[in-house]
C-alpha cells in the first residue's frame, strides 16, 4: 500500500499534528485490487475522535480534483467542522454499486464496509454511525443514496447534490453513461435500484435525507423534484431545495460546501 502526504504547515507553531491531505491506495479484499483514496484531515489533536464524511464525485472524476476543484474549501471546511474528509475513487463509472456482472465493481461494499472499516482502523474516528455520513454529486449522489441505504446502520446522514437520482428517467444516457456496463440491460434492472423501493426503504431507515438540485439543470431536476415529491408523500421526512444553476462545477461546488454544513446540524 502507498501513502502519499501532503502536509498544511498551521501559521503558528502549535503543539498538534498539522493538517494533511493524505493519498493513499486502499486494498479492496472482495475487488482483490487497490483503490486510490484521499483522506483530509483537521490538526489531529492527541486524544480527539472526529466525525467523519464520505464523499463521492460524479461521473469521470476522481479523488483529486474533488478537492482540488469540485469542492475548493474543502480543506478549510475540514478545520472548520473537525471533520475527517474521506474521498475514494468512483472509477470513473462504477456508479458506486456491487455490480452483479462485474466483479470487479463492487464499490457499494469497499465503500460502505472495507473502507469505513479501514479508516476506522487508522484514523481517530468516532466509531458511531451517527457521526458519520456520505455525500456526492451527479453520480456520486445516485452513489451516496445507494451505499447510504444499504448501510444505513453505518451513515446517520445522506445528503445528495444534482443527483443521478432515478435511473428510469435516463433513456439512451442508461448506455451512454455505462450504466449498463454495471447493472446490465435495462430490462433487467435489479429492482432494488427502483425510487419506489428505496423510497420505502428510506421510511424505516432512521437516516437523515439532504436533496439539493439546479433549477437550469435539464439532466436531473425532474428526477429531483419527483423523489422529493414521492417522499413527501410517503411522510419521510427530508430536506430538499433548489437553487439557480445548472449541471456544472460552479453549482455543485457552492451546492456541496453548503451540504457540508448542514451535515453538522444532524450530527452528534
Amino acid at each position: 500500500m502507498k501513502t502519499t502526504f501532503i502536509i498544511i504547515l498551521p501559521f503558528i507553531s502549535l503543539p498538534f499534528s498539522a493538517q494533511k491531505i493524505i493519498s493513499e491506495k486502499i486494498y479492496s479484499p472482495k475487488m482483490k485490487k487497490d483503490i486510490e483514496t484521499v483522506i483530509i484531515t483537521p490538526e489531529i489533536r492527541k486524544g480527539k475522535l472526529y466525525k467523519t464524511v464520505y464523499i463521492l464525485h460524479g461521473y469521470s472524476g476522481n479523488p483529486n480534483r474533488t478537492y482540488k476543484q469540485d469542492i475548493p474549501d474543502l480543506i478549510k471546511k475540514s478545520e472548520q467542522f473537525q471533520n475527517i474528509y474521506v474521498l475514494p475513487d468512483g472509477n470513473f463509472n462504477s456508479w458506486y454499486v456491487d455490480s452483479p456482472i462485474n466483479n470487479k465493481s463492487q464499490y457499494s461494499t469497499f465503500i460502505g464496509k472495507e473502507l469505513v472499516d479501514y479508516v476506522d482502523s487508522h484514523y481517530p474516528t468516532i466509531k458511531d454511525r451517527k457521526s458519520r455520513g456520505i455525500l456526492g454529486w451527479s453520480m456520486g449522489g445516485f452513489g451516496a443514496v445507494n451505499v447510504g441505504l444499504k448501510y444505513n446502520q453505518t451513515f446517520s446522514v445522506v445528503g445528495s447534490v444534482c443527483g443521478a437520482l432515478d435511473l428510469t428517467y435516463f433513456g439512451e444516457n442508461y448506455k451512454n453513461y455505462q450504466v449498463e456496463d454495471v447493472l446490465g440491460v435495462f430490462e433487467k434492472l435489479p429492482s432494488e435500484y427502483l425510487v419506489n423501493n428505496r423510497a420505502d426503504k428510506m421510511k424505516n431507515a432512521d437516516q437523515y435525507y439532504i436533496f439539493d438540485c439546479g433549477t437550469e439543470d435539464e439532466q436531473m431536476i425532474e428526477m429531483n423534484r419527483n423523489l422529493h415529491k414521492l417522499l413527501t408523500n410517503k411522510r419521510i421526512e427530508h430536506f430538499y431545495t433548489e437553487s439557480l444553476g445548472k449541471h456544472d462545477t460552479e453549482y455543485w461546488s457552492k451546492a456541496l460546501s453548503n451540504q457540508l454544513a448542514l451535515f453538522e446540524n444532524y450530527f452528534q
